[in-house]
C-alpha cells in the first residue's frame, strides 16, 4: 500500500479541494467461515445474523477521482467467550504438571488475543498516523462519522495540522447558555423560537451537484473537545426535517465549507459499493491473515486501475446498450486486451529467439 500511495498521490495535488475520507464496513462472506477475521454476528444493515468482516478504510478523493489507500481488517473479538470458557473450566487445584502447563497456555493465548485487539478507532487513528507520516496528501483535511471520532483521533490530526469534519450523535452536550444541554435539544428550541436564526446556504458538492441546506453555526464547548464549532443542517425549507449535526475543528470556517468537505466523505461509500461489486473485495477464497490483506489492498490498486483505464469498443454493436457511456466492463475489456497483448509479444519474443514450445509452456505455465 506504501507504494499504491506514492503512485496516486501526484495525481490528487494541484487538481482542488481533496479529503481523507475514514471509514469502516462490512464485508461479507456467507460461505467462509474459516476466513481470517470472519465474526458471525448481528448485521444491522441486513437486520440478521451473518458472517462478515469488519474492515477500516481510507480514501482520498478530489473531484476528479477517488482512490482507497488503505484497507484493514479488524480482528474479532474473543475476549468474552475466552473468559466465559476459562471460568467454567478453573479447578481449585491441579494434580499433574501437564495440566498446569495446558492451563497456562490457555491464559496466555487468552492474554494474547485481549492485547492484540484493536477496536476501530485505534485501526483508524494507526491510519491517520501512518498516512501523515509518509506525507503523500499534504493538503487533504480529514472527514469522518460519530463511530470513529474519538479526542485521541482528532488531537492527532489537530497537531499535525491538519481539520477535520465529523458528524456527531444527537445526545452529545454543549455549553449553551452557560448550561450543558443535548445538541438535539437545543436545536429544537431554535427551530421554535428562532426559526430565522437557519439560514440558506448553497453547497456544490464532491459530484457537482449544488445543493441547498439550512443551517445555523456557532462556535461551541463541548467536554473534554474544548471550543468547536457546529452545524446543525436541515435539508427542508419548513425545517421538518431530522436535523444532521457537524462538528469541525475549524473555527474559522464558514458553514458552506463545512458541508462541502462532509460530502467527501460520501466517496468512502461509493469505494466500498464498487470494491464489494467489481474488485471482489467480497469474494476473498483465502484463510490466513496476509492472504486476506494481500487480497483486500489488490483490491483497492484494482480499483483505481479501472477507474483510470479508458474504455475502448464504446462505439460497436456489443456495448450500445450503454448508449455511448463508459462502464466498467469496456475498461475491464479493455485490460484483459493489454494484459492478453503482452502474453502475445512474449510468445513471440521467444519464438524469434528459437525457443522450443515445450520451453515457451514452462515459462507461462511452470511445472
Amino acid at each position: 500500500m506504501p507504494r499504491h500511495r506514492a503512485v496516486i498521490a501526484p495525481e490528487h495535488r494541484g487538481r482542488g479541494r481533496e479529503v481523507l475520507s475514514l471509514d469502516w464496513t462490512y464485508a461479507h462472506h456467507e460461505r467462509g467461515p474459516k476466513i481470517w477475521g470472519i465474526n458471525k454476528a448481528w448485521d444491522h444493515v441486513t437486520k440478521r445474523m451473518t458472517l462478515y468482516q469488519t474492515v477500516v478504510t481510507a480514501v482520498v478523493a478530489n473531484r476528479a477521482c477517488l482512490d482507497g489507500v488503505e484497507v484493514v481488517v479488524q480482528q474479532p473479538n474473543v475476549t468474552e467467550e475466552e473468559m466465559a470458557y476459562l471460568r467454567e473450566t478453573v479447578q481449585d487445584s491441579y494434580e499433574q504438571m501437564a495440566e498446569v502447563q495446558g492451563r497456562l497456555l490457555e491464559l496466555l493465548h487468552h492474554l494474547t488475543h485481549r492485547l492484540a485487539y484493536r477496536k476501530r478507532t485505534e485501526i483508524a487513528l494507526e491510519i491517520a498516523q501512518q498516512l501523515e507520516g509518509e506525507g503523500h496528501f499534504p493538503q487533504a483535511h480529514y472527514a469522518f462519522d460519530n463511530g470513529l471520532l474519538t479526542l485521541e483521533l482528532t488531537r492527532f490530526l489537530e497537531g499535525a495540522g491538519k481539520h477535520w469534519v465529523s458528524e456527531v450523535e444527537c445526545s452529545r452536550h454543549i455549553q449553551w447558555y452557560g448550561q450543558w444541554r443535548r445538541v438535539d435539544t437545543v436545536a429544537a428550541t431554535l427551530r421554535q423560537a428562532h426559526p430565522e436564526s437557519f439560514r440558506a446556504v448553497t453547497v456544490r458538492c464532491r459530484n457537482g451537484e449544488c445543493k441547498q441546506y439550512w443551517v445555523f453555526t456557532k462556535v461551541v464547548r463541548l467536554k473534554r473537545y474544548g471550543r468547536k464549532r457546529l452545524v446543525m443542517v436541515h435539508e427542508t425549507a419548513d425545517l421538518s426535517d431530522i436535523p444532521r449535526f457537524l462538528l469541525t475543528d475549524a473555527q474559522h470556517w464558514e458553514s458552506g465549507r463545512v458541508l462541502e468537505t462532509w460530502s467527501y466523505r460520501w466517496a468512502a461509500e461509493i469505494f466500498h459499493e464498487f470494491a464489494k461489486q467489481v474488485t471482489g473485495l467480497e469474494a476473498a477464497q483465502v484463510r490466513k491473515e496476509e492472504a486476506v490483506t494481500r487480497h483486500f489492498r489488490l483490491s483497492c490498486v484494482a480499483q483505481s486501475l479501472v477507474q483510470r483505464t479508458p474504455a475502448s469498443g464504446a462505439e460497436t454493436e456489443r456495448f450500445a446498450f450503454a448508449q455511448g457511456q463508459e462502464t466498467v466492463g469496456q475498461r475491464v475489456r479493455t485490460i484483459a486486451r493489454d494484459a492478453f497483448y503482452g502474453l502475445l509479444r512474449l510468445v513471440e519474443r521467444l519464438f524469434a529467439q528459437g525457443r522450443s514450445c515445450e520451453h515457451i509452456l514452462e515459462v507461462l505455465m511452470p511445472a
